[in-house]
């Protein structure tokens, strides 16, 4: 018997109202994905690519591109372990393993994440002594006490619309730049997919694959996946979790290489075309005005500074992700474990930072020493995940197994490559 015309429009209604629904609960999930996005958004990134733009033209995009593969991978496995188990990656290692491995690697994870908090601290005093003219060191106290102050102030929810907010003012920041220069889209799109490394670029092409799949990020998405606070013993609930983590993941990471490939043509538009090989952002900044105009140059500055502040207060949680796990507890910024752990991680960074000399060459090699300790956090994160002790019947396919296997292979080939660079 055929439907009548009202019951087709009720049934239309109902798929509406379904689909409004399921759009609803997506959106109520979005989040945790952007806080890891904004780890390679950072000034660390900006220095990474505005050197291989301005270096190497379109010729390194695909690191981009193959870095995002495998941070979709590596970030959708290290959330796994987070709502499967309800432990971050930090927890379960101190947990599930010795304590003679598990302090030693997440003590190489807390001195990457020290790193990672150089980079972040002195690409907002970078972007601070553009605008205002206030001297590096001064301009890294105020970066680093506003962070530390904000994330001591706010909880898990707050900082999400904090970090949406500035990741979308970079974004929208970067696109205006990217409307005034022209590019070479097919070239660009080829660039994108087929691998190259011009004679010099290794450590730049570590520098990339580091300040895009960053080991503090495996342990921060693992710990704020679970900010949600679902029912653990849900089978159903965990299942239904899982698919919208992994959409967050997607969309997130999606918005991130858009932003990461934008910067690299900007920089190949306007400094590679002109031959100008820039050594440091403010050489960047400065150069943009009068090839681009005045309001370019502090549009970059800007953009600078709120991606320094996003990312340096994420790198602050992963500080006290990891340091808290060292004592098998999760993060809570009120907690004395936690605070030490950001409190460590961000005076270390700026102890080191009155060492630097160019804060632009700190930025490219800190982002290539985070990028050698990385295997071992992939290797802990495949060890844990694969584990059925650890996941029980949500540890890792054979097939999942074998992409991580070779996603951690792939990092460490290019870290011994890195090396071989060094040394001969």
């Amino acid at each position: 018997m055929k439907k009548s015309i009202a019951d087709n429009i009720h049934d239309l209604f109902m798929q509406r109202h379904e689909v409004n629904q399921q759009a609803r609960e997506f959106l109520h999930y979005i989040g945790p994905g952007i806080l890891v996005a904004v780890g390679f958004l950072d000034p660390g990134n900006w220095a990474a690519n505005v050197a291989a733009g301005s270096w190497y033209g379109y010729d390194l995009l695909w690191v981009i591109s193959l870095s995002t593969v495998i941070l979709i991978f590596l970030q959708h496995n290290a959330a796994h372990l987070g709502i499967a188990t309800g432990l971050c990656l930090a927890e379960a290692a101190t947990i599930y393993m010795r304590p003679l491995y598990s302090r030693a690697l997440l003590i190489s994870a807390l001195a990457a994440a020290i790193l990672t908090a150089i980079v972040e601290i002195l690409g907002g005093a970078v972007a601070l002594n553009m605008l205002f003219h206030i001297p590096i060191q001064p301009a890294a106290v105020l970066t680093t006490g506003f962070c530390g102050w904000l994330l001591w102030n706010n909880g898990y929810t707050k900082v999400e619309k904090i970090i949406i907010g500035l990741v979308s003012l970079v974004g929208l920041s970067l696109l205006f730049e990217a409307m005034l220069v022209e590019i070479d889209w097919p070239l660009a799109a080829l660039d994108m997919v087929l691998p190259s490394m011009p004679p010099g670029s290794i450590p730049i092409i570590m520098s990339l694959l580091g300040s895009v799949v960053m080991s503090h990020n495996l342990f921060l998405h693992s710990e704020i996946i679970q900010s949600r606070q679902w029912n653990l013993q849900d089978e159903a609930i965990i299942r239904k979790q899982l698919r919208y983590e992994f959409l967050d993941t997607i969309l997130s990471m999606g918005v991130g290489i858009a932003i990461n490939i934008i910067m690299i043509l900007v920089a190949a538009a306007v400094f590679f075309k002109n031959q100008v090989h820039v050594d440091e952002l403010q050489q960047a900044h400065a150069l943009l005005e009068p090839l681009l105009g005045s309001s370019a140059a502090i549009i970059f500055g800007v953009a600078l500074l709120f991606s320094g502040i996003a990312s340096l207060i994420t790198v602050g949680m992963a500080g006290g992700i990891i340091f808290s796990g060292l004592f098998k507890e999760p993060y809570n910024i009120k907690d004395p474990h936690s605070w030490l752990g950001v409190l460590i991680t961000y005076v270390f960074a700026l102890i080191l930072i009155l060492f630097i000399v160019n804060p632009f060459d700190g930025m490219i090699y800190a982002q290539a020493a985070m990028g050698i300790q990385l295997p071992f956090t992939i290797f802990l994160q495949i060890y844990l995940t694969s584990s059925p002790k650890v996941m029980g019947k949500y540890a890792n396919t054979k097939q999942e197994k074998c992409i991580l296997w070779l996603i951690g292979a792939i990092v460490a080939i290019l870290n011994l490559i890195l090396f071989y660079e060094i040394i001969f």
